[in-house]
């Protein structure tokens, strides 16, 4: 069965529209738990979650959302660090295949049979190859390279599977990362020569694009992706994030 772990940082707009997305799409029974992480949310994220789950223990399901998927999600909270949340919603988790998301991206239909077919044939780890919610060209050729398996088309945007034990023998995610941690992980999954992208359509937000600009935004991805080619310590890379990025 599959544990979704999903961090998160204020995302009230987006978490409700993802539970009932999961719901719409997926089987009930390949589905061990849904464990959001929250990593100190102000916007009222935890409240939403909150309410879904007092619904079901008052036995009264939430707008939109069955009984049986009520029963599957817990809000836990971590330090701030989608590496330490992520990690802490692992070692909850009960199910033998990890399936990592943000709260803004929406997989595919059948997305969970998807994973579990890939894990049956040998394929440990993987993602699925992924389409922002935008109509810019570059946006739009951005996502149509992501179906291939080159290293360089890879980000925690499209989703991440594991098993756990091989999550368990890589050490999870590298808690000295800020940011770029999904990156910190799939290298090593490359390295292992472990890694599938599944020819299904994961929808992200392209909202940081639209607030921040697309080029703009573009530019410095590149800028973080070359630094840590050549080298660049997790301080380093968070100190550029904040400056350029983050501000």
């Amino acid at each position: 069965m599959i544990s979704i772990i999903i961090p998160v940082l204020n995302e009230a707009d987006t978490i409700g529209k993802l539970l009932v997305h999961l719901k719409d799409n997926s089987v009930q029974q390949n589905i061990s738990e849904i464990i959001i992480v929250d990593g100190g949310s102000t916007d009222g994220t935890r409240e939403i979650v909150t309410n879904i789950v007092s619904s079901r223990a008052q036995s009264r399901p939430h707008k939109n959302l069955s009984t049986a998927l009520e029963e599957t999600i817990t809000l836990i909270t971590a330090t701030k660090g989608r590496a330490i949340q992520m990690n802490t919603g692992a070692r909850q988790a009960n199910g033998s295949i990890l399936y990592f998301l943000h709260a803004d991206s929406l997989p595919p239909k059948n997305f969970d049979q998807l994973i579990i077919n890939e894990v049956e044939k040998g394929n440990l780890a993987g993602c699925f190859k992924m389409k922002f919610d935008h109509n810019h060209w570059w946006l739009q050729l951005a996502s149509w390279l992501t179906q291939f398996k080159w290293r360089a088309c890879r980000g925690g945007d499209q989703s991440q599977f594991i098993t756990k034990v091989l999550f368990n023998d890589i050490g999870g995610y590298d808690e000295g990362f800020m940011i770029y941690e999904d990156n910190i992980l799939i290298n090593e999954l490359y390295k292992r020569k472990q890694f599938v992208v599944i020819q299904n359509w994961i929808i992200t937000s392209a909202r940081l694009y639209q607030q921040k600009g697309i080029w703009r935004l573009q530019y410095h991805f590149w800028a973080i992706y070359v630094k840590c080619w050549f080298g660049a310590s997790a301080d380093d890379i968070y100190m550029y994030y904040k400056k350029y990025i983050a501000k």
